[in-house]
């Protein structure tokens, strides 16, 4: 046995998504990190090991603008270009690169921490150290650290250093939840187990092995959709063990999962009622997924009704989007439906106060094992969300190494610190400004070689029978006044369009409404209809404009896609099989959800008067993201051989030495890491692929930097020497294939 010592800021038990966001966000603080993993892999249930599709604040198309920035989000559009296909290996291989690129980062996989040390009474404890097995190495490696965090998924670290938590249901009363059980218990949501299926080809026999189950004699063929060209997380009901120990009855749900899956497969294979006889299995996954154990206690539990409010919390530093999706506790032998979900009105923010041990002065938590009832659970569980916790926490811990305090006094008296270091990261949180102190741009005056001021959407592809009422979503930043829709119309009809608020800012729903119009339409093709709807908010948010169903008119689909602007279809059937998933059916997002198909397919529209939406402006107006409009810089279609440029100017010379540029890289267009659906585009569109940075010096523009294949979003860059200007330009020279050139926000720093 080979003994050693570790001494790093901070420890991080656990490499799934949220353990590598933690590190990667506090080693880019400049913090020491020790990231220890059990697994050969990093990525958790993402991983090769177990394949579980990384969902998040999108929830697969019900949330709008709501895929996640920062560490996840540079998961994302990196998986996208590197993993078109979504192979699972080449998954890996984007989350180990996205660690290894970080010299902060001492990487400890097939390392197992089974031992804590850790003293105080049970009210204060603090943790001294952690020590591990490294598998295959015959390593004890013991791990001493200022800060330590639990990114373990069932709470280990925390458990074995006698921080307060919970397992189980929450009663209704304690909360006062609707979706809690009117007895706490100890029911948790089980685990499962995947499995991969191909094509051979040719025929393939298929004998199952002798523990494989009959589920002819279970209720699994009549409660559940068996598809034969289904495989991975469309298998995702084939969960059991709710009503057991997920933890130390880990091994009998294994062997439960596994003859739950050869009996479906030789079900598929060998009962005649699928055409299956070239289709073989691929691959079974060896690991349980696990979905819940150990929740912690911090200073304040995420619940239901924080959820289903959309709180804003002062302290928010992420946010989720997915339903509260809860399970039936006999899994895939339950005869209620698979799941359960109730919905927002968009996403839900986190609060610090929820990341970090009410009773262990020194350990965040970060994942599935937060301070959140079992209800609020039901949402902040999925990845994504998991891994901007993650950022949270990593952002956190690395603020109390620098200044030497815990995790509870950063809460109360840095908060405002903490989101402004977040959003200088271009961290997931909405509705927070910038605020930075330090950042030049803020007291520059800025200006744009041209403005996108008239919004249309034209160049239609694609009629669609106005047999549902469907509806667009466009910012306003001034006023409405006056509505044009492209329409056919067979036989002389009345329009009747309605125009809606959408309540909160960070929303896409319609929530008041406005006013409405009925329009007179004589019959003709491709007529420019004008509604004379009228509008001037308060503030610039968005507007919601529904047409209603009309037997007689038909409007038309664009295929060019215009940020801020998009479509929605009303859905009058469930958005997937019953048998699968119930949700509540008077749900806003799911009633206008992206699962009608019209993603990328904006309905044609323009507005008769001009728009501020897309002022250049925008880029130093503080927000990072869409809320109540775009917050971003548009120009006007590039023409060929023109170049585009954003200038900030200052009433004084400014000595610059970092400049950070944050590009439009779609965050409305959902993305998976294993791709449940494949987006035709590697890099998004919207993002600007060739860019100069220049400054004006001695009566002339000079050439700072210039970068080409740009395919990310936020791009710190560092001067070689200080720069002293009074102006500066961000010049696109090209895109990614959008028409126009597009900047989320600039930043410059002495």
């Amino acid at each position: 046995m080979k003994a050693e010592l570790v001494k790093k800021d901070m420890t991080i038990v656990g490499g799934g998504l949220s353990g590598v966001c933690a590190a990667i966000a506090a080693a880019r603080l400049g913090q020491t990190v020790a990231l220890i993993q059990n697994r050969p892999v990093l990525g958790g249930n993402s991983s090769s090991e177990v394949r579980v599709w990384v969902c998040g604040a999108t929830a697969h198309g019900i949330n709008r603008f709501a895929r996640e920035t920062g560490i996840m989000g540079e998961l994302f559009v990196e998986n996208q270009f590197q993993n078109p296909d979504g192979n699972p290996y080449m998954w890996d291989l984007v989350v180990l690169e996205a660690v290894r690129a970080e010299r902060n980062i001492a990487l400890y996989l097939n390392t197992d921490v089974h031992e804590v040390e850790a003293d105080g009474d049970e009210n204060t404890r603090v943790i001294r150290s952690v020590t591990g097995w490294m598998m295959g190495s015959e390593r004890r490696i013991r791990f001493e650290s200022e800060v330590f965090l639990d990114c373990t998924g069932d709470g280990l670290i925390g458990f074995l250093a006698g921080a307060k938590y919970r397992i189980g249901r929450e009663a209704k009363s304690e909360f006062g939840e609707d979706w809690a059980p009117d007895v706490a218990d100890g029911i948790t949501l089980g685990s499962t187990i995947l499995f991969y299926t191909k094509d051979a080809g040719r025929p393939v026999n298929y004998h199952p092995p002798s523990f494989a189950k009959d589920i002819t004699k279970t209720s699994i063929p009549i409660k559940r959709v068996i598809r034969s060209g289904d495989s991975g997380c469309h298998y995702w009901w084939i969960e059991w063990g709710g009503e057991l120990d997920t933890v130390h009855e880990n091994e009998r749900i294994r062997d439960e999962l596994w003859s739950v899956i050869y009996g479906i497969w030789d079900y598929i294979k060998n009962s005649g009622q699928f055409e299956a006889e070239t289709m073989t299995l691929e691959w079974v996954g060896a690991l349980p997924g696990k979905r819940e154990y150990r929740r912690f206690e911090g200073d304040y539990m995420l619940n239901q009704n924080d959820v289903m409010a959309q709180e804003p919390f002062e302290d928010r530093v992420a946010f989720g989007g997915w339903s509260i999706d809860l399970h039936p506790p006999q899994g895939m032998y339950a005869r209620e439906s698979g799941s359960k979900h109730l919905h927002a009105d968009g996403i839900y923010h986190i609060p610090f106060r929820s990341l970090y041990s009410v009773n262990v002065a020194n350990l965040l938590m970060a994942g599935r094992n937060i301070s959140a009832t079992h209800v609020a659970f039901g949402t902040t569980r999925v990845m994504a969300t998991c891994a901007v916790i993650g950022e949270a926490a990593g952002t956190g811990a690395a603020l109390c190494v620098q200044k030497g305090i815990s995790p509870r006094e950063l809460a109360q008296k840095h908060g405002k610190e903490l989101q402004q270091v977040l959003l200088r990261q271009d961290a997931s949180l909405i509705g927070v400004r910038n605020e930075d102190e330090q950042d030049l741009a803020r007291s520059a005056q800025v200006s744009a070689s041209s403005t996108l001021r008239q919004l249309a959407v034209e160049g239609a592809v694609e009629s669609r029978k106005l047999e549902t009422d469907v509806a667009v979503l466009f910012p306003v930043d001034l006023c409405v006044n006056g509505f044009e829709l492209l329409v056919d119309v067979r036989k002389s009809t009345i329009l009747q369009v309605e125009l809606w608020e959408t309540g909160r800012a960070e929303n896409y729903v319609p929530k008041q409404l406005v006013c409405r119009e009925a329009v007179q339409v004589d019959a003709g093709e491709r007529q420019w209809v004008h509604v004379p709807l009228s509008w001037r908010p308060d503030v610039a948010q968005n507007a919601f404009v529904i047409v209603k169903a009309n037997e007689h008119a038909v409007v038309y689909h664009s295929d060019r896609q215009h940020t801020g602007a998009i479509a929605f279809v009303r859905g009058e059937k469930p958005v997937v099989d019953p048998k699968l998933e119930n949700h509540q059916p008077d749900q806003p997002v799911v009633q206008w959800s992206m699962k009608n198909g019209v993603d990328r397919k904006p309905i044609c529209f323009r507005l008769s008067s001009e728009t501020e939406a897309y002022a250049a402006a925008k880029v130093t107006d503080g927000y990072l993201r869409p809320y109540g409009g775009p917050h971003q810089w548009m120009s006007e279609p590039m023409i060929a051989g023109r170049e585009e440029w954003v200038e900030l100017r200052w009433q004084e010379a400014q000595q610059l030495r970092q400049i950070q540029v944050t590009f439009n890289d779609n965050v409305h267009e959902d993305l998976i890491n294993l791709h449940a659906f494949r987006s035709s585009d590697e890099v998004r569109p919207e993002l600007v692929k060739e860019y100069r940075l220049e400054a004006w010096i001695e009566g002339a523009w000079q050439v700072l930097r210039r970068e080409t294949n740009n395919r990310r979003r936020t791009r710190r860059l560092e001067l070689e020497e200080a720069v002293t200007t009074d102006r500066l330009r961000i010049v696109v020279e090209a895109t990614n294939g959008s028409a126009c050139a597009e900047v989320v926000e600039v930043r410059a720093y002495g």
